[in-house]
Formats: structure tokens, C-alpha cells, sequence
């Protein structure tokens, strides 16, 4: 996913199906439902039919969760050269 924050921070997310498990994330592993994630203006962050969600300071990159759940930040920013 590429992610436009207001502030004008880019930043850009991989799943790894099959990387965590959980109720909520094992939808997550099939394309179709992956797909339908949608911005929650309410919650300030992107979230599936399901009811998951993620965190928005995650995402924008404030903070560096303990577990991924099986998202990556893979903005290129912060790839080695």
C-alpha cells in the first residue's frame, strides 16, 4: 500500500501473507478481501471489513510497533542503497 499523509509524508507498506496469524490478519492473505481496504476518516487510518485496523502512528512512522503483523515498511527512503 502507499500511504499520502496529510502532512505530505509518503510512506509505503508490504503484507507477507502467511507472516502472522490471527483471526483479523488471516483474511488479509487472500488479494480479493486484501483489496478492499479503505481510509477511515472517523479513525484517522486504513481498515478492512473485518473490523482491523492499524495504527495510524505506525503507518506514518512515529513509532516502531513490537510486532509487525506481517506489514513491512518498504519506502524506499529507508531501503539500503
Amino acid at each position: 500500500m502507499r500511504l499520502l499523509f496529510d502532512d505530505g509524508v509518503v510512506r509505503d507498506v508490504k503484507y507477507v501473507p502467511g507472516e502472522a496469524s490471527g483471526s483479523l490478519l488471516v483474511p488479509l492473505d487472500d488479494p480479493a478481501y486484501f483489496a478492499q481496504v479503505r481510509v477511515d476518516t472517523e479513525a484517522r487510518t486504513v481498515v478492512w471489513p473485518n473490523g482491523l485496523d492499524l495504527a495510524p502512528e505506525v503507518l506514518h512512522g512515529d513509532h516502531e510497533p513490537e510486532n509487525g503483523m506481517g506489514f513491512h515498511d518498504i519506502t524506499s527512503a529507508h531501503q539500503p542503497a
